[in-house]
């Protein structure tokens, strides 16, 4: 059965994950400290895993938790990917996917809640995805020469997971919505 409590160790620590977001901003943006940054967001990426882990090891799966996750890791995303914007142009393209894949998937994951009641959780493409966009972002973040073909490839291959991952949301929320026969 799901916990429908609030302060559950999971949601302390995406709570704090949302907290690191002006720390890194300060750390990238102000102090030009990009080693400092790219901690900050290793220690973001590394704490989503570990509330995931706590989440289902100690059966702290909430609601709450499955809705305020995937935001916190977006707002993190979003965040170090603008800042990243200003050294590496092409970083917009992801900035741009995301902002539409999630703007896309969001509403229709709420219609397809209204719908069926049940708030559904990550899947694979979805971790898989905000895997290689963290190791993407602290690469660009500590790598200060990264040369412009390697630049390029990472958001390419970034970019194509995000996609791919829209693609398979976009598809998951059809069926919970019934507009897919399948």
């Amino acid at each position: 059965m799901k916990n429908r409590k609030i302060l559950t160790i999971p949601n302390i620590i995406t709570f704090f994950r949302i907290c690191l977001i002006p720390v890194i901003l300060k750390l990238y943006c102000i102090d030009r400290d990009y080693v400092g940054a790219a901690i900050a967001i290793a220690a973001s990426g590394l704490t989503d895993v570990v509330d995931g882990i706590i989440a289902r090891e100690f059966n702290m799966v909430s609601d709450l938790g499955k809705a305020l996750d995937p935001v916190a890791d977006k707002l993190t995303q979003l965040a170090v990917m603008v800042c990243l914007v200003s050294r590496f142009h092409l970083m917009i393209i992801p900035v741009a996917i995301i902002a539409v894949k999630e703007l896309v998937t969001g509403v229709m994951s709420l219609a397809a809640v209204k719908k069926s009641g049940k708030v559904e959780g990550a899947v694979w493409h979805g971790k898989l995805n905000t895997v290689i966009l963290y190791a993407v972002m602290v690469l660009h973040v500590i790598w200060i020469g990264i040369p412009s073909a390697v630049s390029c490839v990472l958001i390419v291959l970034s970019s194509c997971m995000m996609i791919f991952s829209a693609v398979m949301y976009f598809r998951r929320n059809m069926k919970a919505l019934g507009k897919d026969k399948k």
